[in-house]
């Protein structure tokens, strides 16, 4: 860095990055719980296809970090319903 560069005007790029960023995790996370629910249709479906599950008995969160999103699924399929799916 030299002087000269502390009397240059900053560019506006990373700030306007740095907000824009800010905007799509505000954006994302109000539209998670959509997410979610819509997840947990589909998954229910695809598992209903093989086995018998009450709809009771799917959790499914999701839970977001600086870094990463991780999405837990939980199911609860009966022993007998496995035995017919075989």
């Amino acid at each position: 860095m030299t002087i000269f560069n502390l009397f240059r005007k900053q560019r506006s790029a990373p700030t306007a990055r740095e907000r824009l960023q800010v905007l799509l995790a505000h954006e994302r996370s109000s539209n998670g719980s959509d997410l979610v629910s819509l997840l947990r249709e589909e998954i229910l479906a695809v598992i209903a296809k093989h086995v018998q599950v009450d709809s009771d008995k799917v959790q499914v969160k999701m839970d977001r970090d600086e870094n990463v999103t991780i999405l837990e699924i939980d199911v609860e399929i009966p022993l007998d319903a496995v035995s017919q799916a075989a």
